[in-house]
């Protein structure tokens, strides 16, 4: 490729150019030689209104001439050019109803997550058309249903061949004291979820059930030092959390039917309402169950696989020790779909619950 020589003007040339320079300046106007210093501004920049068009309306011409990147050609395609298995929104909120055991229904808050499968040729999606699936049909039926029927939209309009959505809630339910007669509101962290892939759907639901365990080991020890020494000593206990994380194949499992596989697994959940009858009480109970987080795994296992309408199901346990600096956990699970090699380095955690 032959390059241009660099031309360098002479000392003559320069001084013939400023002479021109001056007589065009004498004689020319302040417009004019506004527009000679900045040209370049004044033809990209026309004059802007800074006032906020309140008045102007959208229509179709208008609204088809705006620009769309995230369905723009496979050049505008960033990094590598590959699927990606999830792509959408996070923790968008909105308040969706669902049914009770007793024929009621309650409305909560719910986090929503969405995401869709994008194909390797494909920029992105258009992630408002999920808000906007659920604003259909959140407000015309319940929980389950207002998964199925926007995860059935934004697959469709998304062109998406895998998708996901998952509803988090805190879900209230009365609970009574163990001794004094009083009640109050115990709140439950539950999630429904509706997972496409391979054109193949599941249903699941994972719940967050908080208890205390007693360390069985610490208990014997306690009594040790009573029964051989007569001196006192408490075994130590400590709040724990376990994640039930299980399909539904078939038959609605309720909310409260969930709680209370739980609770008949492990009944020392923790209390709302106490009076010194009630902590007496609670005392009782952890003794008659002590438990380590082994033995908690196994037993809300036995719970789980004893209902018809429980699938696969994955349990993780995790016991915030008082006696360690460091918590005990457990991970049991049943059947493929919830098997994994490797755990989000910070799951355990996400198992403090913190009010």
């Amino acid at each position: 490729m032959n390059l241009r020589p660099e031309i360098r003007p002479t000392r003559e040339q320069a001084l013939a150019a400023i002479k021109v320079l001056r007589d065009y300046a004498n004689q020319a106007s302040d417009d004019d030689l506004v527009a000679l210093d900045s040209p370049h501004v004044l033809a990209a920049y026309p004059v802007l209104s800074s006032a906020y068009p309140a008045d102007f309306v959208v229509d179709d011409a208008y609204r088809g001439s705006l620009p769309d990147l995230q369905n723009g050609p496979t050049s505008l395609i960033v990094g590598a050019p590959t699927t990606i298995q999830h792509v959408g929104i996070s923790n968008f909120r909105l308040p969706i109803r669902y049914r009770l055991k007793d024929g009621g229904e309650i409305g909560l808050e719910t986090s929503v997550t969405g995401t869709v499968s994008l194909a390797a040729e494909r920029k992105g999606i258009n992630m408002s058309r999920i808000m906007r699936s659920f604003y259909v049909h959140a407000e015309r039926t319940f929980s389950m249903k207002v998964i199925e029927h926007a995860l059935d939209d934004y697959q469709r309009d998304l062109d998406s061949f895998d998708a996901r959505i998952q509803l988090r809630f805190s879900f209230p339910a009365r609970i009574s004291s163990l001794r004094s007669g009083l009640s109050g509101w115990q709140y439950y962290d539950l999630a429904l979820e509706l997972v496409e892939v391979e054109g193949q759907r599941k249903r699941m639901i994972h719940l967050d059930y908080v208890y205390s365990s007693t360390c069985p080991c610490s208990l014997e020890l306690s009594e040790h030092a009573r029964r051989t020494r007569g001196q006192l000593a408490t075994p130590h206990s400590q709040r724990s959390v376990a994640r039930l994380s299980l399909e539904m194949p078939g038959e609605q499992l309720w909310f409260e039917d969930l709680i209370e596989m739980a609770r008949s697994a492990v009944p020392t959940e923790t209390q709302v309402m106490v009076k010194r009858e009630d902590e007496q009480a609670f005392a009782e109970l952890n003794a008659a169950n002590p438990i380590f987080v082994e033995d908690a795994a196994r037993s809300f296992c036995a719970s789980l696989k004893a209902n018809k309408r429980v699938g696969y199901f994955r349990v993780l346990a995790s016991h915030q020790e008082s006696l360690h600096s460091h918590d005990a956990v457990s991970v049991l699970t049943e059947g493929p779909t919830f098997e994994q090699q490797s755990f989000d380095p910070k799951l355990f955690a996400s198992l403090i619950h913190v009010r």
